[in-house]
């Protein structure tokens, strides 16, 4: 039971693992990577795993020339867009089964023509602004996917959203990762792109919830 709760708690905090994982498997890391951004955005029991502050942390490393920044990005965006998508498909897929056996109260084919009225009016900013906004980017193409979005709309902002999302992340870490200040308190600064990353969220739903009749 120890073995596996340390297992676990290596996954949770992988990025501060990072520099034991560059060293020890070298361009296997990527595939690391690949698979712990990928499961992140890809299924909804995944949601606690490491994404803004592995791609952060990423971008550190490459600045020290740990890894390839060349070949990092287009990997993990591919990562970020095939877990959007799978995510998607799965509430596409396994939604209406989801909401037929659930007893939640607030899982019913009422709540999810709600759900299908709003992702028809709103589908793309929320795909885009939830690549930002840790736990919500897990579960915002499930709910989509189950209440079906039209695809290619939400294939084109899941996509764009991926790239903003990793090459944005990535390349702070790349440049700023490794000064002074930010080594010194890195938790504090992963914090605060947590909370900075919340506003457009907070915006969007202020708007519509005070400002939008």
């Amino acid at each position: 039971m120890d073995f596996i709760l340390i297992i676990i708690d290596y996954i949770v905090h992988i990025d501060s693992h990072l520099g034991e994982i560059f060293l020890t498997y070298g361009k296997l890391s990527y595939l690391i990577i690949f698979g712990v951004i990928f499961a992140e955005t890809g299924f909804v029991f995944t949601p606690f795993l490491p994404g803004d502050s592995l791609l952060f942390a990423s971008g550190a490393f490459a600045a020290l020339s740990f890894i390839d920044i060349y070949t990092f990005l287009p990997i993990i965006w591919l990562a970020a867009v095939l877990g959007d998508n799978t995510n998607y498909w799965i509430g596409y897929i396994f939604g209406k089964k989801i909401i037929d056996r659930s007893k939640i109260s607030f899982i019913n084919n009422k709540h999810m023509e709600k759900t299908k009225m709003f992702y028809k009016r709103h589908g793309g900013k929320t795909i885009f602004l939830a690549r930002f906004v840790p736990i919500i980017r897990t579960f915002a193409p499930f709910v989509a996917g189950i209440g079906k979005m039209y695809y290619p709309k939400f294939l084109f902002f899941s996509v764009f959203g991926g790239f903003v999302w990793v090459f944005g992340f990535t390349l702070l870490g790349y440049f700023f990762g490794n000064l002074d200040f930010v080594k010194e308190n890195f938790s504090l600064v992963i914090l605060a792109i947590v909370v900075i990353s919340l506003f457009p969220a907070v915006y969007e739903y202020l708007k519509e919830k005070y400002f939008e009749k």
